[in-house]
């Protein structure tokens, strides 16, 4: 069976003067000739994405949307009619948001962060901005330590709500930020913490004695690379050890901490200095 809104591998079937029918078990799904790579024969596969057209007809095409059913994206909103919104996500036909799954209601030239999905009634791919009907973290499909993709959804009090591999919802806390980020940013990072109540926390840093280890190399490498001399210590400002190390200062402080109890450095009033061996 075909999955509407995903990308599927399909074999040619027969050539038609407007393009190629793709085998799909009945009677087959045309993938127009202006989409079609140059050299495609009867009997190839193909990977193609799947969509329904204006006249409701299943298509193939080989460009690439912005997101594929169960995604969280951020897109531009291009037309608007009294039913809702139209917006860009990447294919000639524009992905479509009722007025009902609008928040607010939906302005021309204006970005918004919906999850793509497959309206019931009438089987056509869709988009929503209440994400959180969409998300639980009743059945959890991620654990402590995992590398995560991340989506900002909103400020809060203690920090950010982030989207959680589009399925789930945590908190990326105040504390734990050491970067500029933005509501819709995609961001890679990880599970901190899942407590009783299945709530998560996340962080953008590898939590735990292996993000250490790593970050211990990058130290003692601008060290060498600065005649062991680097003028930060844990007083330093928090955006300048970010823009030189690219690590928080929480992180930066617990490495230099594990590094002078290996005896690899010392601390001075300006900085660290590397202990010669």
């Amino acid at each position: 069976m075909v999955q509407v809104g995903m990308y599927n591998t399909l074999k040619v079937s027969r050539k038609v003067e407007f393009g190629f029918y793709l085998d799909d078990g009945n009677d087959g799904i045309l993938l127009p000739k202006r989409f079609a790579p140059k050299g495609l024969h009867i009997g190839d596969e193909i990977k193609v994405f799947l969509y329904h057209d204006s006249d409701n007809r299943l298509i193939a095409t080989t460009q690439q949307p912005k997101g594929v059913v169960g995604d969280i994206v951020q897109l531009k909103c291009v037309s608007t009619t009294e039913h809702g919104a139209f917006l860009d996500w990447g294919l000639m036909k524009d992905i479509f948001v009722a007025k009902s799954q609008q928040l607010t209601r939906m302005h021309k030239e204006g970005e918004y962060l919906v999850k793509i999905y497959i309206d019931e009634q009438t089987g056509r791919i869709a988009a929503t901005e209440k994400i959180e009907k969409q998300i639980s973290n009743d059945a959890l499909t991620v654990q402590e330590m995992d590398e995560v993709e991340l989506y900002v959804q909103r400020e809060s009090d203690l920090g950010y709500v982030m989207i959680i591999n589009g399925k789930h919802t945590g908190l990326l806390h105040a504390n734990e930020i050491y970067r500029n980020i933005h509501v819709g940013d995609k961001l890679k990072g990880f599970i901190k913490t899942i407590r009783a109540d299945n709530k998560i926390d996340v962080v953008l840093d590898k939590p735990g004695y292996a993000r250490i280890e790593k970050e211990e190399e990058k130290i003692l490498r601008l060290l060498k690379e600065h005649n062991g001399f680097l003028p930060y210590n844990d007083k330093s400002d928090p955006e300048h050890i970010y823009s030189f190390f690219s690590m928080s200062k929480k992180t930066f402080k617990m490495t230099i901490g594990s590094l002078y109890k290996q005896r690899k450095i010392d601390f001075t009033k300006k900085g660290i200095q590397a202990v010669e061996e």
